[in-house]
């Protein structure tokens, strides 16, 4: 029995693995605990071959030791493998659906992320999850103290001027109850505050260490957070054939609805990582707001594109043209060229 293919439902504690020989036949199905896949793995196929897994929680680390077996290693984005689930939803035809998806020609795999790359991906997911209850936190205040008739701007930097205020004027009609629930409040807010920086510290080191970081700042509207998150999210860029390609993974391209000689194209597609998208789309917007004072060929392009067009869909393409950009200086290894930006 010797095995060309596997496909491995990836699951917490139970693996489920379909192999086939090269006439496409299934004569490998197992059901494996966590602790003695990989091992029997390793005793049935031979080095060079290939195993699937769709790319989920795990599968990064899994296909990195695969890898380091000797492995080819092909990870198919979910949505991918559900179009060859036959019949029920189980583990096995799972298993037999990521085998047949990764067979066909036309298939498009996710690139294994190394270590370095998830350990900034850990940094940016703990960071945007931390500003999320920053938020949270700062409309509960809000919510609360309006009780009180009390109000403050809507900026976050605005409440945390207002509320040492509030504690402080004796009054402003603050219970003492409420106020020590206040107090703990505020504790609360600057200690996500003092979370964040420390992690934005991290991250700005982490971009000063790394080359390919260093060199996407010299993009406008890239920064540290922006720089790493790309790192994280594309690693090198070779799994893209042009920078088209790489924007239309990050959701930055039109939806197509399309037929026979008639082309109708939509909005963007809002496909990939939202939150990587989301930094490109802010820092085009921080970029669009200094444009008309720079006389370059870019700031002169967004600038007849932003007077003709809506702000919002002005700053899209420019958070695209900046994907394709990053596309080039990541797979190529170059600097950012103004020349060439505007073209």
């Amino acid at each position: 029995m010797k095995l060309t293919r596997i496909g491995v439902d990836v699951a917490k504690q139970v693996f489920q693995v379909h192999g086939v020989d090269r006439h496409e036949q299934p004569v490998w199905r197992r059901r494996l605990s966590r602790e003695r896949w990989l091992r029997a793995v390793s005793e049935v196929a031979e080095p060079g071959c290939d195993i699937g897994m769709e790319a989920c929680g795990g599968a990064h680390h899994w296909a990195r030791q695969l890898q380091a077996l000797g492995y080819r290693v092909k990870l198919i984005a979910p949505q991918f493998v559900k179009p060859y689930v036959k019949s029920n939803k189980n583990d096995a035809n799972d298993a037999e659906a990521i085998c047949e998806a990764m067979s066909r020609p036309s298939m498009r795999f996710v690139s294994v992320k190394s270590v370095a790359q998830q350990d900034l991906q850990a940094m940016h997911r703990v960071r945007a999850s931390l500003v999320e209850q920053r938020t949270a936190k700062g409309n509960q205040i809000r919510g609360l103290v309006a009780e009180y008739g009390l109000v403050a701007p809507k900026e976050i930097a605005s409440l945390r001027q207002a509320i040492p205020c509030w504690l402080e004027d004796a009054e402003n009609g603050l219970s003492i109850l409420f106020r020590l629930v206040l107090e703990g409040l505020w504790r609360d807010l600057r200690t996500m505050d003092d979370r964040v920086s420390e992690l934005d510290g991290q991250i700005n080191e982490a971009a000063k260490a790394d080359p390919a970081a260093r060199r996407l700042q010299q993009l406008r509207g890239v920064g540290p957070v922006v720089a790493t998150a790309l790192i994280a999210c594309v690693g090198d860029a070779t799994q893209f054939a042009n920078g088209r390609q790489m924007a239309a993974s990050l959701g930055l391209t039109p939806r197509q609805h399309s037929s026979g000689c008639r082309e109708r194209l939509l909005g963007i597609s809002k496909r990939g990582d939202a939150y990587m998208r989301s930094l490109l789309v802010h820092g085009a917007r921080a970029m669009l707001r200094t444009a008309p004072r720079h006389d370059d060929p870019l700031s002169r392009w967004v600038t007849r594109l932003s007077a003709r067009s809506h702000p919002n869909v002005a700053c899209v393409a420019m958070a695209n043209k900046t994907a394709r950009m990053a596309w080039a200086m990541l797979r190529h290894g170059t600097n950012y060229q103004p020349t060439l930006a505007a073209a």
